[in-house]
């Protein structure tokens, strides 16, 4: 064979194995998420119920993994869903109770899996208020939303539709699944229940059903609360005081139409009437509020889980199944009468605690569970790393596809952390956060300075804390040590992200970094602590962003003692030409430079003498205002700022802006004089710790 044959043998042999090889690539999977709302882990049969069957949920269970482990950072609604789109803390992605508004402009997992190729949708509960951001297709409920005749809004408009919300959710879901979506991506598609959240309105299918059986009570339905903290007794959600008339179906349901009343006058109002006769009180009175709130939740589930069988038939008979992972899940867990309650919020073990089922085929092995300490913060990065797409550093959660295939990682956590904030609010449960080991739970109810420990291996109901039982006091000591290990590894100070509205009146006053130049070659004495001469062509301090240097989203405070003399010059900068802040002089004048999409913003404060030691202090605060403090004199200028709206690309630089420049500056940009006690918060110091400081000599 001539040279020229062989080259030509060659680039056939090459081309084959190329095609080869592309055929054989495997398609990436299709991410179905399928989240109920305040499913309780003891309500899927999967999990052992006692109280009712679930066997479209089970079979994901039977067919894949059930997670007996699987915690939420937050037990509330919109603060959980804000950690599943971000892989963040509430105290990060600023959503940290219900009422506030999402910021969509904020990295979120939607917007990264688009970026990665896959189509992406979102149908039914969404309860975030903003709109979503990173979706090529949304239709969803309008703030919690109805069980009937919901309203929903869609990229065109708002559209009314007639009948019962979860199957209409289901409807469209499946409309997406078969006529929307483009069958060539692969699709990331999160189907969110409405229910079974309160008020609990069954559908007609099931209106009826749990007539005449007694559903078991939880061994705790009569806690007293007296081995715990007063928090436990001073909450509002007790189903022998705080279910309403309106959760009872005492009185007639709105929004319902007339065929509607119709079925659900006959199945309630002989029963009503027979409850008025009854004139039941005491713990009578208590064991049928239950029956009623109990049967009437778990009727919801009933109709939750004949929409998940309908998803999961479709996606066999299209042929989806086998490249689709299906993950069930809830916004966090309830309790169905457990200490009494109903609701969530509670670091206790039934609220804190989520369902967690995934599906697989071929990567799962059918029938498998999984008893490692997992959350709802690690699901962010799970759909990338099934996506293969990148996990960004900055996301806080660990993917759980190793777990999938039974190969946990050597540093997987030993333990995890949690932390509700909505008090004063509904159900007036105090404001806590804490730590849960294997065998342990540390709570800190910090406002009511109260503790609680727990030894879940002698104690699973959580019925007496020993907290001050000497026997544990070693044991309490290592707890309280990895409470502060995770707060610090979180990066939970105190402080919480705000994007417009107040979400807290105090915020946590610890430093990031304070720098006193005693360690700095060249430093000299001053009135204020060791200084630094600077020449305004310096960089006396550099790092990267990363970690507590990233200021994406957060508001912050920054300020030195200066003896200046220049008029003009940055003392710090953080960023570049795209996404950064700068702080120094501006002709005599404190000034604070943010940049946001290229989008410079400068506001301009109090006047600076040259050659006089001064105090100066710029703030973004909570509200998202620029705030300044010269010699302790507070100037308010109401300028709207941005929070950044990313990790700067540039480091932070003392001295001078020594990267892309973020204000309209030249090269030889830094501050010449004199500079002591630099100081750099995130999070807003009170202004009278910033008054006092000021005024130290």
């Amino acid at each position: 064979m001539n040279l020229a044959a062989r080259y030509i043998a060659a680039l056939i042999i090459t081309s084959t194995v190329y095609t080869t090889a592309v055929t054989a690539a495997p398609k990436r999977p299709n991410i179905l998420f399928i989240m109920s709302d305040d499913h309780a882990y003891q309500a899927i049969s999967a999990y052992g119920s006692k109280v009712n069957k679930t066997p479209n949920i089970d079979r994901i269970a039977r067919e894949g993994m059930r997670f007996d482990r699987a915690f939420v950072t937050n037990s509330i609604c919109g603060p959980a869903r804000a950690v599943i789109m971000t892989g963040k803390y509430s105290h990060l992605n600023g959503f940290v109770r219900n009422g506030n508004t999402f910021n969509g402009e904020q990295q979120t997992v939607s917007k990264l899996l688009q970026q990665a190729g896959y189509q992406t949708a979102v149908v039914g509960k969404w309860h975030l208020k903003s709109t979503p951001i990173g979706f090529d297709h949304f239709h969803i409920l309008i703030g919690q939303g109805p069980y009937y005749n919901p309203t929903m809004k869609t990229p065109t408009g708002n559209i009314k539709h007639v009948g019962y919300t979860t199957e209409i959710i289901t409807d469209e879901a499946l409309k997406y699944l078969k006529d929307i979506r483009d069958p060539k991506q692969p699709f990331f598609l999160m189907y969110q229940h409405k229910a079974p959240h309160r008020n609990w309105q069954p559908s007609e299918t099931h209106i009826s059903k749990y007539d005449g059986q007694t559903i078991p009570e939880p061994a705790t339905l009569y806690d007293d609360y007296k081995g715990r903290s007063s928090a436990a007794s001073k909450q509002a959600m007790t189903v022998a005081k705080h279910l309403t008339p309106n959760d009872l179906k005492l009185v007639p349901q709105r929004g319902l139409t007339e065929q509607q009343t119709k079925y659900w006058n006959k199945a309630y109002l002989p029963k009503n009437e027979a409850f008025e006769k009854a004139n039941l009180s005491g713990k009578e009175l208590i064991q049928w509020k239950y029956q009623r709130y109990v049967k009437d939740y778990l009727r919801c589930i009933d109709s939750v889980d004949d929409n998940v069988g309908r998803i999961l038939d479709y996606l066999d008979e299209s042929g989806l199944a086998d490249n689709t992972i299906v993950i069930y899940t809830s916004d966090q867990g309830w309790y169905l009468g457990e200490h009494g309650w109903y609701d969530k919020r509670w670091m206790y073990e039934e609220s804190f605690r989520t369902p967690l089922i995934v599906r697989w085929p071929k990567h799962i092995k059918p029938g498998s569970t999984n008893t490692d300490l997992v959350m709802n913060l690690d699901f962010a990065e799970t759909f990338l790393d099934i996506a293969g797409a990148t996990i960004p550093a900055d996301m806080q959660g660990q993917s759980l596809k190793p777990i999938f295939a039974d190969q946990t990682p050597a540093d997987w956590r030993t333990s995890v952390y949690y932390h509700y904030y909505e008090f004063p609010g509904a159900h007036s449960v105090a404001k806590h956060y804490g730590v849960r080991t294997d065998r342990y739970k540390l709570i800190n109810f910090y406002e009511n300075k109260e503790w609680e420990m727990f030894d879940l291996q002698t104690d699973p109901h959580e019925l007496v804390s020993v907290y001050d039982n000497p026997k544990y006091q070693a044991i309490r000591e290592r707890m309280e040590a990895e409470l502060q290990k995770l707060r610090d590894q979180y990066n939970d100070d105190g402080s919480v992200i705000n994007f417009g509205n107040v979400q807290a009146k105090k915020v946590n006053t610890q430093l990031v970094r304070r720098f006193r130049f005693s360690e700095f070659d060249g430093s000299q004495p001053s009135p204020h602590g060791a200084a630094i001469a600077l020449d305004g062509k310096t960089t006396i301090f550099a790092t990267e962003t990363a970690g507590r240097w990233n200021p994406e989203y957060k508001p912050f405070t920054i300020g030195a003692w200066i003896h200046p003399a220049n008029a003009t010059g940055v003392i710090a900068a953080h960023g570049g030409e795209n996404i950064g802040y700068s702080f120094g002089l501006q002709d005599g004048k404190i000034a604070l430079s943010v940049r946001n999409g290229g989008v410079l913003t400068t506001v301009v404060g109090p006047s600076v003498k040259n050659d006089l030691w001064s105090n100066v202090v710029a703030i973004l605060n909570r509200q998202g205002t620029v705030d300044f403090i010269v010699n302790g004199v507070i100037t308010e200028t109401k300028t709207k700022v941005d929070f950044l709206r990313g990790a700067p690309a540039d480091g932070f630089n003392l001295g001078q802006d020594a990267g892309s420049f973020i204000g309209e500056y030249s090269a030889a940009n830094g501050f010449q004089g004199q500079l002591a006690d630099f100081r750099l918060w995130w999070g807003v110091p009170e202004k009278e710790v910033l008054q006092a400081w000021a005024k130290t000599k």
